[in-house]
C-alpha cells in the first residue's frame, strides 16, 4: 500500500506538471489573465502579467489519476461532477472577475449538489469524548426514486463545504502559498483516514484520493512558486478548499484535524471576517489584511512565507498523528492566540511608524 501511494502521487504530479505549461498557453490565448497595471485588485502581491487558469491541469490531474486508480461509486462520480462546475465557475472569475456574491451563491449550490451524491456529516467527534450524532432527524422524499435527507448532517456539510473552499482560496496570495499546504494537508488526512469512514465508501479510496489531490497540487507547485509563472486562479484555489473540506468528512473526526492542519488559513479568515465587518466593509470584498500580508509588512520575502505556511502544516500535520481530541482542541486556541497577538503587535507597530 505504502508504494502504492507513492506511485499515485507521483503519476497525479507527473500529470499536473506536464499540463500546466498547456494551461498557461491556453490562459495568455483567451486572457485568462491578471495584468497588475489594467487589473486592480487589493489583495494582489504580483506585478506584471500572470496567467491564471490553475484550475486546469490540477483538475485534469485529478479526473485522470481518479480513473486509473479509483473505484467508481456514487460518492466518487459526484465529487468529480461537482469539481467540473468549480472549475468551470473558477475559469469564469479568471476571465471576468465575476462578483463574489455571484461565486458564493455557486459555491452553495455546487455543495448541495454533492451532498445529494450522498456525502454529508452523519457525525463528529467530541473534544471532550464520545462523538455528536448529526444524523438523528432525516426526511424521506421520493424524487427520482428514494431519497433521504439527514437535515443537520447535510445543512451542515454544505455549511463546512462552503466555508473551506473560501477560507483556503483566501490563503493563495503569495507565489507558491496554497499548493504546497494543500498538498500537505492532504496528505495527512488521506494518512489519518485508515482510522475510522463514517460513509460508503472504503478508506483505502479516501486515502488515494487524498494522495491525488496532493500529487495534483505538488505537480502544479514548481510552476506557482516564486517567481511564479501562473496563479491558482479561483478555480485552482477554490478546488483546493472543496478538496479538502470533502476529504475532512469522508472519515470519522477529519473535521477537526482538518481544523488544525489549516489553523493559520482558518484563523486568517475569520480574523479576515471580523476586520471587514468592524470596519464596515463587506466579508466579501478582497482586501489587503491577511496575514501573508502582514508577513510583507514586516519583511518577509514570498518564498519565506510560502515555506512557513508549508512548515507551520507540516509541523500540524504530524502533531495531529498523536494528538487526541481535547489536545487538538487545546493546541489550535493556542495557535489561535498567538497569531492573533502577532496581528495586534504588527498593526501597533505600523501605528507608531506612521
Amino acid at each position: 500500500m505504502f508504494f502504492t501511494g507513492i506511485i499515485i502521487i507521483a503519476v497525479a504530479a507527473t500529470i499536473s506538471y506536464l499540463t500546466t505549461p498547456i494551461a498557461i498557453r491556453i490562459a495568455k490565448k483567451y486572457q485568462l489573465t491578471t495584468d497588475s497595471t489594467k487589473r486592480k485588485h487589493p489583495a494582489h502581491t504580483h506585478t506584471g502579467i500572470i496567467p491564471r487558469g490553475g484550475g486546469i491541469p490540477i483538475f485534469i490531474s485529478l479526473l485522470v489519476t481518479a480513473v486509473i486508480f479509483l473505484p467508481m461509486n456514487q460518492i466518487v462520480i459526484g465529487i468529480f461532477i461537482a469539481n467540473a462546475l468549480l472549475l468551470m465557475v473558477g475559469l469564469w472569475d479568471d476571465k471576468y472577475d465575476a462578483s463574489p456574491y455571484k461565486r458564493f451563491v455557486f459555491n452553495l449550490i455546487i455543495s448541495v449538489i454533492l451532498v445529494m451524491f450522498g456525502l454529508g456529516i452523519p457525525f463528529i467527534s467530541n473534544p471532550f469524548g464520545g462523538v455528536i450524532r448529526l444524523d438523528l432527524w432525516k426526511i424521506s422524499v421520493d424524487i427520482f426514486g428514494g431519497h433521504t435527507i439527514w437535515v443537520v448532517a447535510d445543512i451542515l456539510a454544505v455549511i463546512w463545504l462552503t466555508w473551506t473552499m473560501n477560507m483556503v482560496n483566501w490563503s493563495k496570495g503569495v507565489d507558491g502559498q496554497l499548493p504546497g499546504f494543500v498538498a500537505i494537508t492532504a496528505l495527512f488526512l488521506g494518512l489519518l483516514s485508515q482510522r475510522f469512514v463514517a460513509h460508503d465508501i472504503h478508506a483505502q479510496t479516501v486515502m488515494y484520493l487524498s494522495f491525488i489531490v496532493a500529487g495534483a497540487y505538488l505537480g502544479f507547485l514548481p510552476f506557482n512558486f516564486y517567481p511564479q509563472r501562473i496563479m491558482p486562479g479561483y478555480g485552482g484555489g477554490a478546488l483546493a478548499g472543496f478538496l479538502l473540506g470533502i476529504l475532512s468528512i469522508l472519515s470519522f473526526g477529519k473535521v477537526g484535524t482538518a481544523i488544525l492542519v489549516l489553523a493559520i488559513p482558518t484563523i486568517d479568515a475569520i480574523y479576515t471576517i471580523i476586520r471587514r465587518i468592524h470596519m464596515h466593509k463587506s466579508p466579501f470584498r478582497a482586501d489587503w489584511g491577511h496575514f501573508h500580508h502582514k508577513l510583507l509588512e514586516i519583511g518577509w520575502g514570498k518564498r519565506r512565507i510560502a515555506v512557513f505556511y508549508w512548515l507551520i502544516s507540516f509541523i500540524l500535520g504530524v502533531s495531529s498523528l498523536f494528538l487526541g481530541g481535547i489536545e487538538k482542541f487545546f493546541a489550535f486556541v493556542t495557535i489561535a492566540v498567538v497569531l492573533f497577538a502577532f496581528i495586534i503587535i504588527i498593526e501597533r507597530m505600523k501605528k507608531i511608524h506612521v
